[in-house]
């Protein structure tokens, strides 16, 4: 008879092996599960195999491969998508292997289904300019005016990811002399940013005016609608997406604002390091690519090289091939 283990290793997986072994967010947990159900739709609708009669030895490689290629060419996934969809896969195999060692060849098969290289696009980022008119853009006559400022101040100020902004309570704010807030970002780890004078003063105003500025509201959502709940992505990113058509910017996002603080900090000549830091990168090599991206120090870089010496000679240069001592040099390496 076969044996229909998938079902009880995904949910293991889902609910227990994330939330608690690995202590995954629930967003990182509720993005692995939409792969996991486009899995059962697609063994659904496209193999005709009914999903809680599905074996961990009926997802074999070459099946799995044919899904990704069903995301991204049936369903239009785009590459990153797809690569996400990937990633998900793999953590899960690499938990079925070590629950169920009579599976690690195949899993072992599927861990080594590699990622698509995806055309890498440059970071987009706004100017100084287009910031400040952003930021100054809400009408702070209004207390909704007022509360768009403080949330697009401290989202800019903060280098925050949209998720972090949305969960953060009155209590993860610190305006007393070192201004600072934490932030909770991916793997639940923790970080703490400094915040500028003018964002700290925006702030003030913002839980004055809430009644939101005493211990007791520490757990209190920061950001909230009219219900008092908190605001979602997708209510900040309408919020940001308002003032900026006000600005005539186009293609703004909340994580293109936090690109921009980091490209503002890079431009300062700010150590790398303190800005993986800030931003919550794990690798340094993911903070580079701002100073890769700046066209503004890259034109200083070459203004720095123009303002000294000529680097074209001004008399012929020797020809190294008549140069005895060099060729005995390079001969001797032959040795």
């Amino acid at each position: 008879m076969k044996t229909t283990d998938f079902p009880s290793m995904l949910s293991d997986f889902l609910l227990k092996e994330l939330p608690n072994i690995r202590n995954q967010s629930s967003n990182t947990i509720i993005s692995y599960r939409d792969t996991y159900v486009r899995l059962l739709i697609y063994c659904r609708d496209v193999l005709s195999m009914k999903p809680e009669r599905i074996s961990v030895a009926d997802l074999t490689a070459e099946r799995l491969v044919d899904y990704l290629n069903w995301l991204e060419q049936d369903c239009n996934n785009s590459i990153n998508t797809r690569n996400q969809r990937l990633a998900a896969i793999h953590s899960l195999f690499r938990y079925i292997q070590m629950q169920s060692p009579e599976y690690l060849f195949q899993c072992q098969q599927i861990l080594g289904i590699p990622y698509k290289k995806a055309e890498k696009h440059p970071v987009g980022y706004l100017s100084e300019d287009e910031t400040k008119a952003l930021l100054s853009t809400p009408d702070t006559s209004t207390r909704k005016g007022r509360r768009d400022q403080a949330l697009l101040t401290l989202l800019y100020d903060s280098g925050a990811r949209v998720q972090e902004l949305v969960d953060l309570r009155v209590g993860d704010l610190r305006l007393n002399t070192p201004a600072q807030v934490k932030l909770t970002g991916k793997g639940r780890k923790t970080r703490y940013v400094p915040l500028m004078d003018k964002t700290v003063a925006l702030l003030r105003q913002y839980l004055l005016e809430n009644n939101i500025d005493t211990p007791v509201s520490f757990e209190h959502p920061l950001f909230f609608n009219s219900q008092r709940k908190k605001l979602t992505r997708q209510g900040v990113a309408y919020i940001l997406c308002k003032y900026a058509d006000l600005c005539n910017i186009q293609q703004v996002s909340p994580h293109k604002l936090r690109h921009t603080k980091a490209m503002h900090l890079t431009e300062a000549d700010v150590n790398p390091i303190f800005i993986r830091d800030f931003l919550g990168h794990t690798d340094l090599k993911v903070t580079e690519i701002y100073s890769k991206t700046s066209i503004k120090m890259k034109k200083a870089a070459l203004d720095k090289m123009n303002s000294g010496k000529t680097v074209i000679p001004d008399k012929p240069v020797k020809d190294w091939t008549n140069d005895n001592s060099l060729l005995d040099w390079l001969n001797g390496l032959k040795r």
